[in-house]
């Protein structure tokens, strides 16, 4: 019975997905070569594929740029003390909102910048915050 346990698990997870994974691996080492991989620990490795998943919330506030903004205004203060009563599930939903991912890269939260822009509309109680993702600016109506 062993044997053939150990047989059958070895085909479920090794024999019987060989050829698909060498295709993978095959396309996957064309863009990214194994010898650049090979410099990293496995945990380097892990936070640079994965991205950062602790985060420093005061951090993230202090590498704010504001537009048409201060610090001071009325409506930065009231957006950060919200922000920072929210759960922690919510500020990661704030993020894949802001960025399009829950993470920070791999190059770390103290590089991680976004800017809030006042979106300057007449009527801004009508208006929702928006966000550019791939440029990280969130659009906050005063």
């Amino acid at each position: 019975r062993k044997e053939f346990v150990d047989l059958y698990v070895n085909y479920v997870f090794n024999e019987s997905i060989r050829k698909l994974f060498e295709v993978f691996m095959q396309g996957f080492l064309r863009g990214c070569p194994a010898r650049k991989w090979k410099m990293f620990l496995p945990v380097e490795l892990q936070t640079v594929l994965e991205g950062h998943t602790k985060f420093d919330w005061r951090l993230l506030e202090k590498n704010v740029m504001y537009v048409q903004y201060g610090m001071l205004d009325r409506t930065i203060r009231n957006f950060w003390t919200v922000f920072h009563k929210l759960p922690e599930e919510k500020k990661k939903m704030f993020l894949a909102f802001l960025s399009g991912s829950d993470r920070i890269p791999g190059c770390g939260l103290e590089h991680f910048r976004f800017s809030i822009v006042d979106p300057q509309v007449e009527k801004p109680d009508e208006h929702y915050p928006s966000a550019s993702t791939c440029r990280r600016i969130l659009f906050l109506p005063r």
